[in-house]
Order: structure tokens, then sequence, then C-alpha cells
């Protein structure tokens, strides 16, 4: 699945979803609870002094592929029980919530496997909150719906590893928009930013479209293999880019914009531009 942040009590802690449950990275998991400018080497240092904790460290943590500032990486993550376990193991004062918090994490992700709309009405809270209108978060979550169905096929079909989940995204926003997706980040000015959450709603529209076009093409053509997918990614892509240049014929402007959301929120940023026309 994507790799994603949540926030307990002001604080980042990346996660992945690995084997049907959400994993943590270990290093945010201490930064909470210890508060110390140097996870890892408190990370080394609970090792030297538990011979107990050091020898089963292998059970508690795994290293998986988490999205990190200089791009994705392997990085010890555990499971909630993991990350548990870290926590009965450090005295603080935030062990306590962290661990409530965590089986409360738990219980909201087992939730909204059974009922997903639970999911996609936590999203909607959490994009309001953070000043996006209702007409671009309607689009913003339908664009997820559609990039989970997009993936589910590729998974199913013989495609496994990260790169190369990366390398048919790009084919499909190259050929959509003219730019890979960090080509796209960087002409948007951001750099750890989720690309998809400071796009207005036509990129959404054309990365919805490209996505949604090379599901069908898989589907129908059933494409089997990294090969035959890659294929139908550029095709889709193909698709949603020739649909941009003749809306940008039409509009007599660029679909494609350096405006991001960092400086303002999408919906002050959208009454901005209403008051300019």
């Amino acid at each position: 699945m994507h790799d994603a942040l949540v926030v307990f009590q002001g604080k980042n802690i990346r996660r992945t979803w690995f084997n049907d449950e959400w994993w943590f990275v270990a290093v945010d998991i201490i930064a909470v609870i210890t508060e110390t400018s140097d996870p890892s080497g408190y990370l080394k240092d609970m090792r030297r002094r538990d011979a107990s904790f050091s020898q089963g460290w292998g059970q508690i943590a795994t290293p998986l592929i988490v999205g990190t500032s200089g791009g994705k990486q392997k990085i010890n993550c555990v499971s909630t029980k993991g990350a548990l376990r870290l926590a009965q193991s450090i005295p603080s004062k935030h062990a306590e919530p962290l661990k409530q918090w965590l089986a409360q994490v738990g219980y909201d992700r087992v939730r909204e496997i059974e009922n997903p709309e639970l999911a996609q009405k936590r999203m909607r809270e959490l994009y309001k909150a953070k000043g996006y209108s209702d007409d671009w978060i309607e689009k913003r979550v339908r664009g997820i719906v559609i990039r989970d169905e997009l993936t589910d096929e590729w998974k199913k079909r013989g495609v496994r590893e990260e790169r190369e989940y990366s390398i048919l995204t790009a084919e499909i926003s190259k050929a959509t928009f003219g730019m890979t997706p960090n080509e796209y980040k960087k002409f948007k000015g951001l750099k750890r930013e989720n690309l998809r959450d400071h796009m207005d709603d036509l990129e959404l529209i054309f990365s919805m479209l490209g996505e949604r076009v090379s599901t069908e093409i898989t589907r129908n053509e059933d494409k089997q293999g990294f090969v035959e997918v890659g294929n139908a990614a550029k095709r889709g892509g193909r698709v949603a880019g020739n649909a941009r240049k003749e809306t940008e014929k039409e509009l007599g402007r660029p679909i494609t914009s350096k405006e991001n959301y960092l400086a303002a929120p999408e919906k002050k940023r959208r009454l901005q531009n209403k008051s300019k026309e």
C-alpha cells in the first residue's frame, strides 16, 4: 500500500502498509516517547544495555521501504505490537498515551477494512482541517480510490517491487503532464510533500483520467507482468495527455501549474483566485 504520516502529540510518525497492517518507523516511535534529538543513538544504547531486547530485535523490527527526505529507503519498522514493546521498554511520561494511541490506530484500521467509507470519512475530515474546500476534497478522495484500484490491478498481474510501481507511475505522469512525479514536485517547489495534495482541480482530474484509463486497458487486455502493464500505463497516460493538450488549446493556458498550497491553504487560494476573475 502507500506510505503515510500520522501525527501523535504534534510529532510525525512515518508508517507503511505491510502484511495487512501498519508498520511504524522505529526511530520515530522512540523520538516521540523520549523526546531525544538522536533516536538512532538512543536505540543503540537500549540494545547495548538490554541483552534480551537486543537478541529479540529481529522479531520486533523488519526493514521496510519508507519515504524519507532523501527518497525511499529501507528503515527498521515495527508493527503495532512491536511499537507497544518499545513503549514498554522506555520509562517515559509519553509511553502510556502512545500505547493508547497505537491501540486506537490499530482498531480504526480494522474498522476501515470492514467499512471503507470510514476511511474516506476520516480522510475528508483531515483535509478539511488542513484548509481544503469540499469540491477539492471530493476529487482528491476519488483520485485515491482510482489509484488504489490501479495498484491492485498491478499487484494481481505480477508487479510487486516498489521500484516497479514508481516506474509505472512515472510513465503515466510523463505521458499525462510531460513530467515525472519527481520533476513535477521540483516544478511546484515541493520537497517531502505529497504532490497531489498540491494539485488544483484540473491537475487532479487529469491524474485520475490517466490512471483510470490505464486500469481499463490493463483489465480489458488482461495485461500480465511488468512489461505489458507498463505498455498499458503509457497508453493510459497518453490518452490523458492528449486530453490535457486539447483542454489547454481551449482554455489558452497550461494545465500544469507552479502553484502549491505551502503558503496558503487550498480553500483560501481558491477564494483569492475567484476574487481576481
